[in-house]
């Protein structure tokens, strides 16, 4: 399998601090991968320099082939799918459903005078309906719940066939049924063999879907072990990930962490 993404003693520093030091890490084609940590780790940082939209202060990255710093972003990014709340807040709240997803189709965040082709909507409709969406196709987008807002968005960052399908924080915000309804959709596609390679950012053990296959953890801006789901998911190594005693447990194809009883 070939690499879609490579990251090369990457760091990112701002104001004399470092988001990212020195990290090296690989995402082989078919993969699906979580990044994991505390809030401030990097995590976020990491997504967006996967995206293009952000280009390390040192090292070297390379995405589906191509250097960043030495290829037109412009031509890389629609090759690469991203739902990210930073990206939804720029949606327009008064389009529909169905033009939200369309408009990715453009690269664009609003309608404006561009046509969309009868297999443009017929995508658009098609992944709308594989994330449950399909009876939502005119509801203006500023109505809809959190969770429908997020499986919008996952269907709008699948529009342009993307060969890398990047997920910052999918589950955030959502309640106990949304959060798992998402799972359950997540874990349907990443199980998929057609579908691009997956990386998504998470805090939570609990929102890792069946079918990711690789865990990265990150901590302070430095990666502290990435690898398979089953050997990186320990409870030391989430222990030292979050820096307190945690048990991490397996039930079925699913992940839960909690901390140790004080005293």
């Amino acid at each position: 399998m070939s690499d879609v993404l490579e990251l090369v003693d990457v760091s990112v520093v701002r104001e004399g601090r470092s988001l990212v030091d020195k990290v090296s890490w690989s995402v082989a084609e078919g993969e699906r991968w979580v990044i994991l940590g505390p809030n401030g780790a990097g995590k976020t940082t990491l997504l967006n320099i996967a995206s293009s939209y952000l280009f390390p202060t040192s090292g070297t990255v390379q995405i589906l082939g191509e250097k960043l710093g030495a290829v037109d972003v412009f031509d890389l990014r629609p090759r690469i799918g991203m739902a990210s709340s930073a990206l939804a807040d720029k949606l327009s709240r008064r389009q529909t459903v169905l033009q939200t997803v369309l408009t990715a189709a453009y690269g664009m965040t609003a309608g404006w005078q561009e046509q969309y082709d009868d297999v443009d909507e017929r995508r658009a409709r098609a992944f709308l309906d594989r994330l449950g969406m399909g009876e939502y196709l005119d509801r203006r987008f500023g109505t809809l719940s959190e969770g429908e807002r997020k499986r919008t968005q996952i269907a709008r960052a699948m529009m342009t066939d993307p060969e890398l399908l990047l997920l910052d924080e999918p589950a955030a915000g959502l309640d106990l049924g949304g959060r798992e309804d998402l799972v359950r959709r997540l874990g349907r596609l990443a199980r998929d063999r057609y579908a691009p390679s997956m990386v998504m950012v998470t805090h939570h053990v609990e929102e890792i879907a069946p079918g990711f296959t690789h865990v990265l953890l990150i901590r302070q801006g430095k990666v502290l072990t990435a690898g398979p789901v089953d050997s990186v998911l320990t409870s030391a190594n989430l222990s030292h990930c979050f820096g307190l005693p945690l048990v991490v447990e397996r039930h079925g194809d699913r992940w839960t962490a909690h901390g140790l009883p004080l005293g």
